[in-house]
């Protein structure tokens, strides 16, 4: 066999395994029983040290060695060069750090998990700060030179430093805070009344998940305290959340995830168990995701579809037009939780977390201190108080888990999401009718074909730019934020 040929028989194993390892995290928060968390977490070490080892075996940079990537077509040339990339981080990496951050991280979701019930930070921080500590030196021996929160950045969004962010944050910065400001003088959109049956949310939200085309075939729906979704090719699932009081909490997530569970679904078949049979970053991921929710599930004419079922579903829920619907779906209040945000001020929730875990990771600010960072900042920005923990600084998982440098590819991902809306509208002149009888197929063919076969074929900056024809930035993104937010309230 040639170089090329076992090499990539080799990382094939490896995508395998690391499906395995995800599949182990998505049943911890779904399934798993709570005392098994001790074992997971030894579970969990035992699996990363046997993959950790595969990604930075010698053998693997032999055989890069030995190959003339040129000389090979664009989708191989691909998987070099994510190979490459995987191998080079895992090198530098030493194997009893890689399993000491797996084993810390699956233990401290469960304590994040009962801190957060419990209201207590105090409880987590010493946590925190052990998780932060170990990501910290990971990040130390990746870095070569410059910012060690780009290393982190980098697992999440290659190519992509924080100081690009910055620039592209600030200039979005300003425009939704003026936006909220004019909203937020206007009177509040009507509220949904009663209770919902959980049960009858869930019915509704698999309706929804096939409606935008997630197959059920190879996938499933699950609940989970923080909705997220995992794997790809021929195992994607996904989970939501329901609240007797707030449905739309349940369908909103379920699309959120769906774009995500679309995207792993639609990648070409032949990238499967390939270093590009994935999506191509979590900025692109997010774009999905957030295409799906927003532009298409919270429009004026998708909202009209959903009025119809939710009329079906739980008969009189205090809102009688398909418009007043819409603007219930819309509204724009205040409220502490990002995954609960609407789509004006979701973005100032994100640039707060940006800010302050880059203070984390250069130390300027320390852990003990973050509650009250945290709550101040919030302040600042929003105008009112945090009342506890579980509504601020532990209300997210991601840094029990060791995600430094996830957060700002959400909003990224809202950036990307409002440049492939605006080209998606040029292409598709029937959207809004097709949206109102729930015929979603239209946009979900255009992304698929556009972006989603494509996988981690090209960059995640190019993977935008060829589907949009243009350099992504973030005026879209205002511009139908403006134009949206400016009908609902009449601006």
């Amino acid at each position: 066999m040639t170089a090329l040929t076992h090499l990539l028989q080799f990382d094939r194993q490896t995508q395998a395994l690391s499906q395995v390892s995800g599949r182990l995290g998505w049943d911890q928060e779904t399934m798993m029983p709570r005392g098994s968390a001790d074992q997971r977490g030894t579970e969990m070490a035992a699996l990363e040290g046997v993959l950790h080892a595969r990604r930075c075996d010698a053998r693997v940079g032999e055989w890069l060695a030995e190959i003339d990537a040129k000389s090979e077509d664009i989708a191989t040339q691909a998987q070099l060069r994510e190979i490459k990339r995987a191998y080079e981080r895992a090198d530098k990496v030493p194997g009893k750090l890689a399993e000491t951050i797996a084993s810390t991280t699956s233990g401290a979701q469960g304590k994040w998990a009962a801190a957060r019930a419990a209201d207590d930070f105090a409880a987590f921080a010493p946590v925190l700060k052990e998780v932060l500590a170990l990501k910290r030196e990971e990040g130390q021996a990746l870095a070569t030179s410059g910012d060690v929160y780009d290393t982190m950045l980098a697992d999440y969004e290659p190519e992509t430093s924080a100081a690009e962010l910055e620039h592209m944050f600030g200039a979005l910065r300003p425009g939704l805070v003026a936006l909220r400001g004019s909203i937020l003088e206007k009177a509040p959109a009507q509220k949904l009344e009663g209770l919902f049956d959980e049960e009858a949310q869930l019915r509704l939200s698999v309706l929804l998940a096939k409606t935008f085309g997630y197959d059920f075939d190879r996938g499933r729906v699950d609940k989970a305290v923080h909705p997220f979704s995992s794997g790809s090719g021929q195992d994607v699932r996904i989970t939501t959340r329901t609240n007797p009081k707030d449905p739309f909490n349940c369908f909103y997530s379920t699309i959120h995830e769906v774009g995500h569970g679309c995207y792993e679904q639609n990648i070409d078949p032949k990238y499967l168990l390939t270093s590009i049979g994935q999506g191509a970053s979590m900025g692109v991921h997010e774009s999905q995701s957030r295409i799906y929710e927003n532009q298409l599930g919270r429009s004026r004419a998708f909202c009209e579809f959903l009025f119809g079922h939710m009329k079906q579903s739980f008969s009189d829920f205090g809102i009688q037009t398909p418009d007043a619907f819409y603007k219930a779906v819309n509204s724009v209040g205040n409220g502490f939780i990002r995954t609960e945000a609407d789509e004006v001020q979701y973005n100032l929730h994100v640039l707060l977390r940006f800010d302050l875990e880059r203070a984390l990771v250069s130390g300027d600010l320390q852990v003990k201190d973050l509650e009250t960072a945290w709550n101040d900042r919030f302040y600042s920005d929003f105008g009112y108080q945090v009342n506890c923990a579980s509504q601020g600084c532990l209300q997210d998982v991601h840094w029990s888990v060791g995600l430094f440098g996830y957060f700002p590819t959400y909003s990224l991902g809202n950036v990307y999401a409002g440049c492939l809306y605006e080209t998606l509208r040029k292409n598709c002149s029937t959207l809004d009718n097709d949206l109102r009888v729930g015929n979603l197929s239209p946009a979900t063919d255009w992304l698929r074909d556009s972006l989603q076969c494509h996988g981690a074929l090209k960059l995640p900056r190019k993977t935008i730019s060829d589907a949009c024809g243009f350099e992504p930035s973030e005026e879209p993104l205002l511009a139908y934020l403006q134009g949206k937010f400016s009908d609902i309230y009449d601006l």
